[in-house]
């Protein structure tokens, strides 16, 4: 199935997509905030920046969506136009990914990924929410 988009239109659309304040990261920073946490967001001292920094845990979190970190998802499923492409964009990110994350816990730091998926809907948001907690006071 071709795009039902021209090339330029599909470009702009994608170009506005924005790689902060999105709506799970702050669903993850309202429900942390609502537990007493302080944070900080998008540190640019750490490896990758992580979305949620909590300096007195230790502990990095990584808000990913589906699609652009190649998640195994329903939603990291790669578009059927440009296949190699996507592949190969979607294979770098998870590569990076993987290096921030070891660089960050070779600093000493804790990393958790919290996958847009798991918390769509409010009954996985609130599961994952309270195993999110578990992880942070491990």
């Amino acid at each position: 199935m071709s795009d039902i988009y021209s090339s330029q239109k599909r470009s702009e659309i994608m170009a506005k997509i924005s790689g902060k304040e999105t709506k799970p990261e702050i669903l993850v920073r309202k429900f942390l905030f609502s537990k007493d946490f302080r944070f900080r967001k998008n540190d640019t001292r750490f490896p990758g920046k992580p979305d949620i920094v909590l300096p007195k845990y230790k502990t990095a979190i990584f808000v990913h969506g589906c699609f652009w970190h190649g998640h195994s998802c329903k939603a990291g499923k790669l578009p059927e136009t440009r296949k190699d492409f996507w592949q190969k964009k979607i294979n770098d990110t998870r590569v990076r990914d993987r290096k921030n994350q070891q660089s960050l816990e070779l600093l000493g730091w804790r990393t958790i990924v919290v996958w847009n998926c798991e918390i769509k809907t409010i009954e996985a948001r609130q599961q994952r929410f309270n195993k999110l907690l578990k992880e942070i006071l491990k």
